[in-house]
This record gives structure tokens, sequence and C-alpha cells, in this order.
């Protein structure tokens, strides 16, 4: 069968947060079986816990962040998407502050952590919420229109496609496609980086956000070019972002998803609201798991061996 997963031990690293520009500590630990991903806020007392859901999160701008009884945890998509890409179902999460840190902007930070922790297959299979019909979310009209959807699929594959009517983002493709049953997370998505606009920036940093934002954790772009010295890891490094930031957000669910994921001009709060659409229809979706691994899908089957070659 294909079998739950934690983490071996515990490992810990330390960066800023992106918005508060503030020191961060945060600690990765092995968690029982059907614990879920959980989140504490370890400095404050006593620490609260945000075991994820959809319905967990409380504000979608910028980032998802949940909130619970006023307390908040911000920017958890990048190592929410970490924890998707390796198939880890149970997790606890410390951090010492209300926004997770940004690492260089990927998720490959965490990827890393995660593979120094070790894998630890736990004795109760793995839960999968297959999609039995489509399910979709949109807002707006004509060139304003966004969209994101869920059709069933026995795999997990997703389709973005951005449009930032920039020079620099339109000198890439803007549309990218990923099976993971045929390629890997860790080499065509989880380097990819959070980007941003050098007047998007000066304006947040003018009401107290982005404060940590630096060419070191972002890509940063004037009004024609990017301005990092080091260029993209990806020629579509754009739009593959926005796959990762997709997989973070849809993990939120709880469960690995057996789905195909498409998406036009989608985010974060878009993302939330596919799940909350989904999760109110009980007839578009099944919580399931495989007994046998004949049965189970390769883009999981992957998971097993290729995401946990030694760092």
């Amino acid at each position: 069968m294909l079998k739950q997963r934690t983490i071996k031990k515990s490992v810990k690293t330390v960066g800023v947060g992106l918005h508060s520009g503030t020191k961060v500590e945060l600690t990765l630990r092995p968690a029982g079986i059907n614990t879920g991903i959980v989140f504490r806020r370890v400095d404050v007392d006593p620490p609260v816990e945000f075991p994820v859901s959809a319905f967990s999160v409380g504000d979608t701008r910028m980032a998802s962040t949940l909130v619970k009884d006023g307390v908040k945890i911000s920017t958890v998509e990048h190592v929410m998407s970490a924890c998707a890409g390796m198939g880890i179902d149970n997790l606890v999460i410390d951090v010492s502050a209300e926004e997770i840190p940004i690492m260089d902007g990927s998720a490959s930070s965490f990827v890393y952590l995660l593979q120094q922790a070790e894998k630890q297959e736990q004795s109760a299979s793995k839960k999968f919420i297959r999609i039995l019909k489509p399910v979709e979310v949109r807002e707006g009209k004509g060139v304003t229109e966004k969209w994101a959807r869920l059709d069933p699929y026995h795999g997990f594959k997703l389709k973005f496609f951005i449009e930032f009517n920039h020079p620099a983002v339109d000198g890439t493709r803007q549309t990218a496609e990923v099976d993971f049953g045929e390629v890997s997370y860790i080499n065509e998505v989880s380097r990819a980086r959070t980007f941003g606009f050098m007047q998007d920036v000066e304006s947040l940093r003018g009401i107290g956000l982005a404060r940590g934002g630096s060419f070191e954790n972002a890509i940063v772009l004037d009004e024609y070019r990017i301005l990092n010295a080091d260029g993209l890891r990806y020629e579509d490094e754009f739009v593959r972002h926005k796959i990762l930031d997709a997989i973070g957000d849809l993990y939120l669910v709880g469960h690995a998803l057996l789905a195909s994921y498409s998406a036009h001009k989608s985010g974060h709060g878009m993302n939330n609201q596919l799940l909350r659409a989904l999760l109110a229809q009980p007839d578009a979706y099944e919580v399931i798991s495989f007994d046998s691994t004949d049965l189970a899908p390769i883009s999981y089957l992957r998971q097993t061996v290729e995401q946990w070659l030694p760092v």
C-alpha cells in the first residue's frame, strides 16, 4: 500500500519574513499517523495550533494566511508546496513569528530541510481526495476574467496561464504544464522564485510590507527588465512559481489530490475559493487510499524514491 509519511527527526532553520523583515525561526517536527500538517505559533503563550484546512485560510492578500482566534501565520504556501511535492502527510511546523521565512523565494530550502530530516513511512494508508466531476470558480469578464478548475485525473497535473503585460514576463513562456507522473517536483518546480515589480515593492514598503524583500529572495523587475544579475532559473520561471504556489494552496485541503488543475490568472484567493467550492459539493470528490501500489498513480509512486535522494 501507499503509506502515510512524516520525517525521522526535527530540523530547524532561520530566515526573515518577506513582509515583516523580522527574523523567524522555523522547526519541522515528526508527527503521528493522521495528524496532517499542523502549524504552531510558539512565540505566543500558550502556543496556538493551526491544523491546515481550506477553512483555516483567513486572508489571501499577497499570500495564504492561516487565522485562528485573532492569531495569524502568513505565507504558508511555499512550505506547503514542499510538503506536497515530497509527499509529507504528517508534520508539525513550529514558527516563532507571524510569517513563514521567505528563504530564497522558492520552495527549495524547505525541500532541503525535509531531505535533511529524512522520510519516515508510517503504518497507515495515505489518503487522497479524488475528484469525481469538474469544479470551477470564475471572476470578472473579458480581459479581467480569471478562473481556476479541478477535473478528474488519475494522478496530479497542473496547467497555469499568466498575463502581466510586462516586456520581461512577455518574453518568457506564459503558460506551463507539469504532470508529476512524468517530471520531478524538485527539478521542475521547487526552485521557481516569487517575483515582484520595483514600483509595487516601493508602494508596499510605504504601508509596512515587503520589508524583507531583496534580490536574494525574489525576482525583481523594473518597468522593462529583470534586475537580478543571475537572471532566471527556468526560462518560464514566472509561471512555474504560480504553479508552485498553487500546489501549496491546494494542499491546504488536507490531503493529496487526484486531479487535473488548470487556471487562468488565478491567485491565492481564487485557489482557496476553488477548495471551498469543492468541499461544498460532496458528490464532486471522495477520500480514498490504495492498498495495492499496482492501482496507485505513477505521480505518487515517484515520490517514494526520486524526491528523497541523499542531500
